[in-house]
């Protein structure tokens, strides 16, 4: 979604060289997607602190599974959206789990809505924030402000027409973006890193570069992606 034609080869070129286990694509990839990340991750957990945490076990990952990431179902940073979401909600279920303790069938349904609510409302944001800027300041100007399509114009400098254009042409781009999130949601989750360290550990002739990415990512994970 908005993407230029050459996008998809430089995601395909990045994994290669995380493949390879360049440190310096995994500081290309952090420097480009790491706000993103950390912004989605904080929208739904609501703790800064387990964003950023959150956010370089995430990097941690890629480094150390650079071939879970599949070119022919989206670009990297839809992947890293999706990844993010899923652990986040995740993380945030069992927090509500923990502080729900033993309270009664009511509370606990209260819980799984509330959930629902905040992913459904991040998702949306993570959507939107995708799309062209003229798209995405239109959309926030008269759906999330809740301006007429003349007031937007007026703010905006452009016609009401040109306005309509862009909040329709928006619309449809963000129902398009979030039907495939759903369905990269439904399809095969990333490789779980514990399983594949296992499958390393017992195999004869560990490959380096997989024992490289791992040493690589302890200091991601401890030193804050840096």
């Amino acid at each position: 979604m908005a993407t230029t034609d050459g996008a998809p080869r430089r995601d395909e070129q990045l994994q290669r060289r995380l493949a390879r286990g360049e440190e310096t694509a995994l500081g290309e990839l952090y420097d480009q997607l790491a706000p993103m990340v950390h912004g989605l991750a904080g929208r739904i957990l609501a703790d800064q602190t387990a964003a950023a945490q959150l956010t370089r076990e995430i990097f941690a990952h890629v480094w150390e599974h650079p071939e879970a990431f599949d070119p022919a179902r989206g670009s990297l940073r839809a992947w890293l959206g999706a990844l993010t979401h899923r652990r986040a909600v995740d993380r945030l279920r069992a927090r509500r789990a923990a502080e729900a303790g033993f309270a009664g069938d009511e509370a606990q349904d209260g819980f799984h809505d509330e959930i629902r609510a905040v992913a459904a409302a991040a998702r949306v944001q993570y959507a939107v924030a995708a799309l062209p800027q003229p798209l995405r300041e239109t959309i926030a100007e008269s759906y999330y402000d809740g301006r007429t399509y003349q007031e937007t114009a007026r703010r905006l400098g452009i016609s009401e027409q040109a306005a309509k254009q862009r909040m329709r042409q928006g619309l449809e781009l963000l129902a398009t973006e979030l039907e495939q999130e759903r369905a990269r949601h439904r399809g095969p989750a990333p490789a779980d890193p514990g399983r594949a360290d296992a499958q390393r550990a017992g195999t004869d002739g560990a490959d380096p570069s997989a024992t490289e990415r791992a040493d690589g990512s302890a200091r991601w994970k401890e030193g804050g992606g840096t």
